[in-house]
């Protein structure tokens, strides 16, 4: 693993199913879900973390007070998803060989799944992508892109979340199984908050 490899956090949209609420200040084992990835991220290794948010003011900005993250405001996060991408390829160093790449809304993910994904990574195998997948093996996060994609990536526009990058590498990508479905569970609707607590009384500890 590339204990120094930055992790991007996409944070910037707009949680629009949650009906005035928002998803990323939800409470996962008393803690609000951004603040707990961004503290998750953290711990899964030494490298920077950036967290893609909206422009100031925002209450996201609060719950992530007093941690060891750059916060990057997207000022055009109303485009969707790519532009939180855009902003957080762009703000890397010229150096860096990976990134990580993960969204702040899947609340059951572990700072030991980051760093299992973490693991997988060799940059001498020619593969360019190395993604979080579920127990049954469909595709998730966090998703790791080699260097050589960032130009790819800071181009694209839209809501697609990089989808047309990631489908041009589909032979050169490897999965890494994740228990359960965590790779891939998000909760939009209150509704889905709720069921998720009833399933999880005390919700999520790493």
């Amino acid at each position: 693993m590339d204990h120094a490899m930055p992790i991007i956090i996409l944070a910037a949209g707009g949680a629009t199913r949650m009906r005035g609420r928002d998803k990323l200040l939800e409470p996962v084992a008393g803690v609000p879900l951004l603040r707990r990835q961004a503290l998750m991220a953290r711990a899964a290794g030494q490298g920077p973390v950036v967290v893609a948010l909206p422009p100031r003011p925002h209450l996201r900005y609060d719950v992530l007070e007093g941690l060891d993250v750059q916060l990057l405001p997207v000022a055009d996060a109303a485009e969707g998803m790519n532009a939180s991408l855009r902003a957080g390829i762009l703000a890397l160093p010229g150096t860096v060989r990976c990134a990580m790449v993960l969204l702040a809304d899947l609340p059951e993910l572990t700072a030991a799944d980051l760093r299992r994904v973490a693991d997988a990574v060799d940059l001498t195998d020619g593969n360019m992508i190395w993604r979080g997948a579920t127990a049954q093996g469909a595709p998730g996060h966090p998703i790791v892109f080699r260097s050589d994609l960032f130009p790819a990536l800071a181009a694209l526009e839209g809501d697609s979340g990089g989808r047309e990058v990631v489908s041009q590498q589909a032979d050169r990508m490897v999965l890494v199984p994740l228990p359960g479905d965590r790779a891939r569970l998000d909760l939009d609707t209150p509704e889905a908050w709720a069921a998720w607590r009833a399933r999880n009384p005390d919700a999520v500890q790493d």
